[in-house]
C-alpha cells in the first residue's frame, strides 16, 4: 500500500487559521446582531399595537361603540394566550409566527361590556429591514473572510520566505560552506522566533565546527606523529633475514603506513583545503588506460566520449579505491562504463551494506561481514572527499537481483560541466533518476 504524504505551505496553513478565525468571529456577530435586531423589531411592534389597542379602545367607548384602526370585536382568530389574559381583565399583545414571512403582532384588551377588543399586524416593512441587515452582514462576514485570507498570505508569506532562506543557508552549511550565517541569510527587520532560531542554528553549527576542527586536527596530529616511527618500522623490516616472519612484518608495516597516508589524506580533505589542478582530458581514454594499470581483468566499455576539465590525480585515485573496493569486497566480473561525463563502476558481489547507502561512506566503518570484512572503510570515504574537491558527485546503489547481470554493488561518478573554483563552493549537479 502506497501512502501519500501531502505537504502544505506554512503560509497556506496560516491564511486557513485566520479566515477559520475570521469566519467563526464573523458568524457568531451576525447572529448576535441578527437575533438582537428581530427581537428589538418584535418589542417596537409589540409597543406599537399596544398603543393602537389603547387608542382603539378610548375612540370605542367615547364614541358609543364604533372601531378604528381595523380593529375587531370578539375576533374568532383570536389566539387562546390573549383570551386567557382578557378573562383576567388584562391588556395583552402576543406574537402568532406562521412558519413564512413576518410573524403577527396581535394585541387585545377586555371593554367593560365583557367583550375583546383586538387589532393585528405583520408589519412586512419592518422585516424587510431585517432582510436587508442579513444581506449586509452576510456581505461584511465574507468580505472578513478574505480580507482575513489576504492578511493571513501576507503573514504567512513573509514568515514563509524567511524560514526558506534559513533553510537554504542550513542547507548549504551542511554541504560544507563554514563562512555561511543562517541569521545574515534571513535578514529583514523584523524580530522573531525565526531570528532566535537562527541564533540557535548558528551557534549549534559553530560549535560542531570547532568540535570537527579539533578533532581533525587532533586525527592529522596523530597520523602525523606515527608517519616517522612507522616509515623507521618499515626500513627496519627490509633489514631482516628473508623468511615468511620477515614476509608478515614488512606486509603488516606496509599495511599501516598505507593507514597513516590514508588518514592524512582524509583529514586534509575534511579540513576542505584542497585545491584541484585542473587539466582537459579526454574522460575514456582516461578511464581505459588506469582501469588497465589498476585491474586489467575489468571490463571496460566507452559508451559516449567527452572531455572534462578535472584533477587527473584526484580522478586517478577515485577511480582506484572505486576499483579496489570492488576486486576486495565484490565478485566479478568488474565492469567500467563510461558515458559522457558520467563513469560507473559495477561489480557482482552482495551490493553496498544498507547503511552506506542510507548515510554514505563512512570511515573506520567497513559495514556487514559479508562485504567489508577486512580494510578500514576510508577508500570510499576519500574517493567522496576527493570527489568532492573536483565538484562531482559519488553515488552508491545496489543492481537489481533480478535484472540484467544478477546484483551487485554500483558506485556511480557524475563529473561536473564546469570546474570548481573553491572547494567549498562546487556546481550542483543534477542527478537523473
Amino acid at each position: 500500500m502506497v501512502k501519500l504524504a501531502l505537504r502544505s505551505g506554512l503560509r497556506w496553513k496560516v491564511s486557513l487559521a485566520i479566515a477559520a478565525v475570521g469566519a467563526l468571529v464573523a458568524v457568531a456577530l451576525s447572529l448576535v446582531v441578527h437575533n438582537a435586531a428581530r427581537v428589538s423589531m418584535l418589542n417596537s411592534a409589540r409597543d406599537v399595537m399596544d398603543s393602537r389597542v389603547q387608542i382603539a379602545q378610548r375612540f370605542y367607548e367615547s364614541s358609543g361603540g364604533k372601531l378604528m384602526l381595523r380593529a375587531k370585536l370578539d375576533d374568532p382568530a383570536l389566539p387562546k394566550p390573549l383570551r386567557e389574559a382578557a378573562d383576567l381583565g388584562q391588556r395583552a399583545t402576543y406574537l402568532q409566527d406562521s412558519g413564512s414571512g413576518a410573524p403577527e403582532v396581535w394585541a387585545s384588551v377586555p371593554l367593560r361590556n365583557g367583550k375583546i377588543l383586538s387589532i393585528h399586524n405583520r408589519f412586512d416593512d419592518r422585516f424587510d429591514i431585517l432582510d436587508d441587515l442579513d444581506r449586509a452582514l452576510i456581505i461584511g462576514s465574507v468580505s472578513v473572510v478574505l480580507g482575513g485570507t489576504a492578511l493571513g498570505i501576507l503573514i504567512g508569506g513573509q514568515l514563509s520566505r524567511r524560514l526558506r532562506k534559513a533553510s537554504v543557508a542550513a542547507r548549504r552549511l551542511a554541504e560544507g560552506e563554514t563562512d555561511v550565517r543562517v541569521r545574515d541569510a534571513i535578514g529583514g527587520r523584523v524580530r522573531d522566533e525565526t531570528d532566535d532560531l537562527a541564533r540557535a542554528v548558528d551557534g549549534m553549527a559553530e560549535a560542531l565546527r570547532s568540535r570537527l576542527e579539533a578533532e581533525r586536527r587532533v586525527t592529522a596530529d596523530i597520523a602525523h606523529e606515527l608517519r616517522t616511527p612507522v616509515t623507521g618500522l618499515l626500513t627496519a623490516a627490509e633489514l631482516l633475514p628473508p623468511g615468511r616472519p620477515t614476509e608478515l612484518v614488512r606486509d603488516r608495516a606496509q599495511a599501516m603506513r598505507t593507514l597513516v597516508e590514508d588518514v592524512l589524506e582524509v583529514a586534509r580533505l575534511d579540513g576542505f583545503a584542497e585545491r584541484a589542478e585542473m587539466q582537459d582530458i579526454e574522460l575514456g581514454e582516461f578511464v581505459l588506460r588506469r582501469v588497465r594499470a589498476f585491474l586489467p581483468e575489468a571490463r571496460v566499455r566507452v559508451l559516449r566520449e567527452a572531455y572534462v576539465s578535472t584533477d587527473p590525480r584526484r580522478l586517478e585515485r577515485i577511480l582506484g579505491n572505486l576499483l579496489a573496493n570492488a576486486a576486495k569486497h565484490g565478485k566479478t566480473p568488474v565492469e567500467v562504463t563510461v558515458e559522457g561525463r558520467v563513469v560507473r563502476v559495477r561489480d557482482h558481489g552482495s551490493g553496498f551494506p544498507e547503511e552506506l547507502l542510507k548515510e554514505g561512506p563512512s570511515r573506520f566503518r567497513t559495514g556487514s561481514a559479508d562485504r567489508a570484512g577486512k580494510g578500514h572503510g576510508l577508500g570510499l570515504t576519500i574517493a567522496a572527499g576527493q570527489a568532492r574537491v573536483l565538484g562531482a558527485r559519488l553515488t552508491f546503489r545496489n543492481a537489481d537481483p533480478t535484472g540484467p547481470g544478477g546484483g551487485g554493488a554500483i558506485a556511480v561518478l557524475w563529473l561536473p560541466e564546469s570546474s570548481p573554483t573553491d572547494t567549498s563552493t562546487f556546481p550542483i549537479i543534477q542527478v537523473p533518476d
